[in-house]
C-alpha cells in the first residue's frame, strides 16, 4: 500500500545496517513509499499480477535454493521479469552473494542492491516496523503530549490557557514530557495513535515570563520520552460561567485520523490545580479501560439505574 509519505533508501540502510553491493545513484534520492514488501516467490515463475513496484524486493535462502535449480538463461529470464518493473531496491538477506545474472540485470535497470547479514524473517520484521513508523498517516497539531501514570495525555487548548505551565508542573511531579507546543501524530493501526515532537523542538518548553527551557537538561533524561501512544485528549478551556460542565464523566470521544480517542474538557480558573486534575483524569481513564466506572458504582450504591447515554463525539479545538 503506497502512502503520501516516503522514506529514503539511505535511511533504511542506516536503520538496518545494510551493505551496499550496487548503488547506481544517491540512496537519498531513492524513495520508498509502501509500508509493505515484496518477497520473491511466485514472481520467480512469472506470476506478477500482484507485484507492486513501490515495494522493496526481498530475496532470501528459499529464492537462492530455487534459482540454483535453473540454468543461467532461466535465471536471467526469471529475474529480469521482476527487476524490469523497477522496484526501489533489492534487499538480499543472510549475507548471500548475488548471482552474476542478478548483478547484470540490476545494472541494466539501475536497481540498487543491498545486503543484510540477518536472517530473512528478522530483516522483514525490522523493515516493516521501520516503514510502518515512517510512512504512517501523520498530522502535526498544536498541543502538548505527556505520559501521566502510563497514559498518553494530549493536552490541547487556546494559546495562553496554561498548557506549558501544566506540563512543567507534571514534570515536577515525576511524569514524562513527549512534546510541547507541536505534536506529530501518526496512525500506527486502525485504533492506535502515536505522538512525538518534531526533531527541532524536542524537549524544549516555552514558559511565558521565563523563556525557553530544556526539560531534559533541567529534569533529567528520565523526564522525557521520544514517543507515546495517545490514550486521551484533554481540552483546557478558560472557565465560562454560562457553560455547564460534565460532572458525571459521560463517555465523550474525539476523532483523530479516523481513530476514536476519549475526550474531556477541563475548565481553567484561578485556584484549580490542573496537574492534579490531569493525574486523576489519567488514572480514571485507565480504570475505564479496565472495565471500572466509578459513576456506575455510585448509582448502584444509591439504588439507582445508571443512565445509558450514547457516547458523544466532540470536535478537537483545531477542527472548530
Amino acid at each position: 500500500m503506497a502512502t503520501n509519505f516516503a522514506v529514503s533508501l539511505s535511511s533504511i540502510i542506516r536503520e538496518l545496517d545494510l551493505n551496499e553491493i550496487f548503488m547506481p545513484c544517491d540512496p537519498d534520492s531513492v524513495l520508498v513509499k509502501s509500508v509493505e514488501i515484496n518477497r520473491m516467490g511466485l514472481e520467480l515463475i512469472g506470476t506478477l499480477d500482484d507485484f507492486d513496484c513501490n515495494r522493496i524486493l526481498i530475496m532470501g535462502q528459499s529464492e537462492k535454493i530455487f534459482l540454483s535449480t535453473l540454468t543461467s538463461n532461466e535465471i536471467y529470464k526469471s529475474i529480469e521479469m521482476i527487476l524490469c518493473l523497477r522496484p526501489p531496491a533489492l534487499l538480499i538477506t543472510r549475507g548471500i552473494k548475488p548471482l552474476t545474472e542478478i548483478l547484470d540485470i540490476a545494472k541494466k535497470y539501475s536497481i540498487p542492491i543491498v545486503i543484510s547479514q540477518e536472517v530473512t524473517s528478522d530483516v522483514i520484521s525490522n523493515l516493516v516496523a521501520f516503514l510502518n513508523t515512517h510512512l504512517a498517516p501523520m498530522i502535526t497539531r498544536s498541543g502538548g503530549l505527556m505520559n501521566v501514570h502510563g497514559e498518553g495525555i494530549l493536552m490541547i487548548g487556546e494559546s495562553g490557557v496554561g498548557k506549558s505551565e501544566t506540563a512543567i508542573e507534571l514534570l515536577n511531579r515525576g511524569h514524562k514530557l513527549i512534546a510541547d507546543d507541536a505534536v506529530e501524530i501518526r496512525r500506527m493501526s486502525k485504533n492506535t495513535l502515536v505522538g512525538s515532537a518534531p526533531d527541532n523542538i524536542r524537549h524544549f518548553i516555552e514558559v511565558r515570563g521565563v523563556g525557553i527551557i530544556n526539560a531534559r537538561r533541567i529534569f533529567g533524561i528520565g523526564a522525557v520520552k521520544i514517543s507515546e501512544n495517545i490514550d486521551m485528549v484533554i481540552n483546557l478551556e478558560a472557565w465560562k460561567d454560562n457553560k455547564t460542565y460534565d460532572r458525571m464523566g459521560s463517555d465523550t470521544y474525539t476523532e483523530i485520523l479516523n481513530v476514536k480517542i476519549p475526550f474531556i474538557t477541563i475548565p481553567v480558573r484561578t485556584g484549580r490545580n490542573l496537574a492534579v486534575i490531569i493525574e486523576i483524569a489519567a488514572m480514571n481513564n485507565r480504570q475505564k479501560k479496565m472495565g471500572y466506572n466509578a459513576a456506575r458504582e455510585l448509582f448502584i450504591n444509591l439504588g439507582m439505574e445508571y443512565p445509558k447515554v450514547e457516547p458523544e463525539m466532540e470536535k478537537c479545538i483545531w477542527d472548530v
